[in-house]
C-alpha cells in the first residue's frame, strides 16, 4: 500500500497520517523527518542538504528525491 499526503506546512498531513499508520501498520516517511535524521547522523546527503539550508535556500528537488529513495530502500 502506498499513500502520499501532500500539503503545505501545518496543513495536517501528520495528523491525517497517524490513524492510517496505526490501522495498517505501515511506515511513515516524512521529508522533514528525513532531513532531521540525515542532519543528525551527518550523512553525505545530510551534508548536502545542510549546505543549502545554511545558505537560506530551498533544498533542490533532486536531493529530496535522493533522500526519499535512500529511505525506501530500508526493509521495514
Amino acid at each position: 500500500m502506498r499513500i502520499i499526503l501532500l500539503g503545505p506546512p501545518g496543513a495536517g498531513k501528520g495528523t491525517v497520517a497517524k490513524p492510517i499508520i496505526d490501522r495498517y501498520h505501515v511506515p511513515h516517511i516524512s521529508t522533514g523527518d528525513l532531513f532531521r535524521e540525515n542532519l543528525k547522523n551527518n550523512t553525505p546527503l545530510g551534508q548536502k542538504a545542510k549546505a543549502y539550508m545554511d545558505a537560506g535556500e530551498l533544498v533542490p528537488d533532486e536531493l529530496v528525491i535522493d533522500l526519499v529513495e535512500d529511505r525506501i530502500t530500508r526493509d521495514d
